[in-house]
This record gives structure tokens, C-alpha cells and sequence, in this order.
């Protein structure tokens, strides 16, 4: 059985492929083994907010954010991900959230 790893790989080269719904299939799999993958949460709320799941994409994005809470980029990712839902609100709130976490570990 491949590793969580070499499945994210193979999900990314799905992607690569043009075939999103495959890769989200095989990141959903990934999750099943390790439910707190940062990368596949983030995968996934790039590839479903490309499929238009936004409710799906958001969800993903925010658990990223839950598990690196420290890290801004997680942060502006779900920000984007907000925009692209049509969510502005919640997209500037991200954001800030963002430019909070930055400044916090710049000391």
C-alpha cells in the first residue's frame, strides 16, 4: 500500500493531468489515513474551489488554518480561497488574520 505521501503525489499528478476529480478522490483517501494532512486540506480547497464546491473548499481551507495556526500563508490561502468563493467579508477577515499572524512572529 503507497504512503500518504506517494498518494498526495499521485493526487497532484492526476491534477497535473487534468483530472481534478480523480486527484480530490485520492486526497479524500489520504484522509482516511491521516485525517490531519495539512497538504491534502490544502489541496483539496484549491482543486474543489475549482469544481465549484465552495462550501467544500472553505471547509478545507479553514481546517489548514487549524492546523498551522502559527503560519500566515495558511491564512491568506484561505483568503483566496474566500475571493474565489465570492465571500469578500470573509476574504478581508483572512487576511487580516493573515498580517496578525505575520507580525506576531516577526517579533
Amino acid at each position: 500500500m503507497p504512503s500518504t505521501h506517494e498518494m498526495y503525489d499521485q493526487a497532484v499528478e492526476m491534477k497535473n493531468q487534468g483530472d481534478l476529480e480523480g486527484a480530490v478522490n485520492r486526497l479524500r483517501e489520504v484522509l482516511e489515513i491521516d485525517a490531519e494532512h495539512s497538504g491534502t486540506h490544502s489541496a483539496l480547497s484549491v482543486y474543489l474551489q475549482r469544481m465549484g464546491q465552495f462550501d467544500s473548499a472553505i471547509e478545507h481551507a479553514k481546517k489548514v488554518c487549524e492546523l498551522a495556526p502559527n503560519d500566515s500563508f495558511s491564512f491568506t490561502q484561505l483568503s483566496v480561497i474566500f475571493v474565489k468563493c465570492g465571500k469578500i467579508q470573509e476574504a478581508e477577515d483572512a487576511r487580516a488574520k493573515a498580517h496578525e499572524v505575520q507580525a506576531a512572529s516577526a517579533g
